[in-house]
């Protein structure tokens, strides 16, 4: 582990209470934890289902903190699939041997193939059974991404594999760990990285009646989008690349709780509305969840008028 002097620690906890949305008596608990997370007393197991490992990705597109010292310094990330250099039985064996050891906490990323158990295995174990031996042992259950979350696309009406979400699965098998639901399509970086912190020296954070933090998902995206004066006057985009608000070709900020129009994407540059997209609503429970979803309103409408 390299050595990380005082202020390097200060300088990181001074970002993770402003993307928490703490105040500056915080920092102090803040520096403790993240100095908890990278000496190796809050190892971290993360393991993936049914999934595209976007959410492994986002995570490495980290603002905060670059992906090399993200990994190798700042989290004790004891086993992760995509980014693990150990393969085969040395694999499972690593994996096995932390879940016996318990403590860490369990970020999970993507659905479970409950009709179609050994659609996604690991070591030759179904994915649902070694998460819910992996959860047994944890401190926490952090659910990462819709898949995790509420069963995202994978879990889609119709879907062969009857997937549904890790948390669902987890608490049809009466697993009682403590759970916390970070969705998105992908999640964003600062919503995991401030929820390991807020779990390792607050503890659980205040969540909604979801189960996602109240720090991330307390407001609607409508309500904090810079194109909201437009809707007011009622001055809507008629196709893509026009001015004006977005909920005639299908936005769904209006009934979507997240602050991506405030916090921005990829380094706080950009967002799918500032981009000219809709809101696809990522950051709730019906995302992807019916075949009649109107991801793009005006594309639907183009049809049936065809």
């Amino acid at each position: 582990m390299n050595s990380l002097s005082r202020r390097s620690f200060i300088e990181l906890s001074t970002k993770l209470c402003a993307l928490m949305g703490l105040g500056a008596g915080a920092i102090p608990r803040v520096a403790e934890a993240v100095e908890e997370l990278a000496s190796g007393n809050a190892p971290v197991l993360w393991l993936q289902g049914q999934s595209c490992s976007g959410c492994s990705v986002s995570l490495l597109d980290a603002d905060a903190i670059a992906p090399a010292h993200l990994i190798t310094r700042y989290i004790n990330l004891s086993f992760h699939q995509t980014l693990s250099a150990t393969t085969g039985t040395q694999a499972v064996e690593t994996v096995n041997k932390i879940i016996a050891a318990g403590g860490y906490i369990l970020v999970v990323e993507g659905a479970v193939p409950a009709a179609m158990p050994r659609a996604c295995a690991f070591g030759g174990e179904p994915f649902g059974e070694q998460l819910i031996r992996a959860a047994k042992a944890a401190k926490a259950v952090v659910a990462v991404g819709s898949c995790a979350s509420f069963g995202g696309i994978p879990g889609a009406e119709n879907n062969p594999t009857g997937a549904i979400s890790a948390v669902q699965h987890l608490k049809n098998q009466g697993v009682s760990t403590p759970a916390i639901l970070i969705p998105g399509c992908p999640c964003h970086p600062d919503w995991l990285l401030g929820t390991l912190t807020h779990v390792l020296k607050v503890g659980i954070p205040p969540l909604d009646a979801l189960g996602r933090p109240k720090a991330f998902f307390s407001r609607l995206m409508h309500d904090q989008c810079a194109r909201f004066p437009d809707y007011e006057r009622e001055k809507f985009a008629k196709t893509f690349g026009d001015e004006g608000c977005l909920f005639k070709l299908g936005c769904l900020g209006p009934i979507t709780h997240t602050d991506c129009a405030l916090r921005q994407w990829n380094g706080g540059v950009n967002s799918c509305i500032r981009a000219g997209a809709p809101c696809t609503g990522c950051g709730g429970e019906q995302f992807a969840a019916k075949a009649n979803l109107p991801f793009i309103t005006k594309k639907r409408a183009a049809q049936q008028q065809g």
